[in-house]
């Protein structure tokens, strides 16, 4: 059975980006968000294996949603998305629950070995 991954991020182009290198290699896309808000109503929804998470987002940002998918679910594994120049938000996102991150512009390659570092 494949993994499934919701898929958090305020930019269509991003999740389409992300959506296509998943699929490409087997994972299942259950749901998009591109809100913090709404990314955890969907969360709690479908209760996928693996959520990828922009960091800076509107109505609530990734980092806050973190904490609040992790508060409702310990077990929740979140890959963090960031741009380059935001370290300390990544370190802050490890902080609040976050497993894994990838840095954009992404390749593919590191994509994968972090979905998979992540879900173990």
């Amino acid at each position: 059975m494949s993994h499934t991954v919701l898929i958090c991020d305020d930019a269509v182009f991003m999740r389409t980006m992300i959506s296509d290198i998943l699929e490409e290699s087997g994972y299942e896309i259950v749901g998009q968000a591109e809100s913090g808000v709404q990314a955890i109503e969907r969360y709690k929804a479908l209760r996928p294996d693996l959520v990828t998470m922009d960091i800076v987002m509107p109505d609530m940002g990734g980092i806050d949603a973190v904490r609040e998918i992790t508060s409702f679910d310990a077990n929740a594994k979140i890959l963090m998305c960031s741009a380059m120049g935001q370290q300390a938000l990544v370190v802050e996102a490890i902080q609040a629950g976050a497993k894994d991150f990838v840095v954009k512009p992404f390749q593919p390659s590191r994509v994968l070995e972090a979905v998979q570092r992540v879900l173990g």
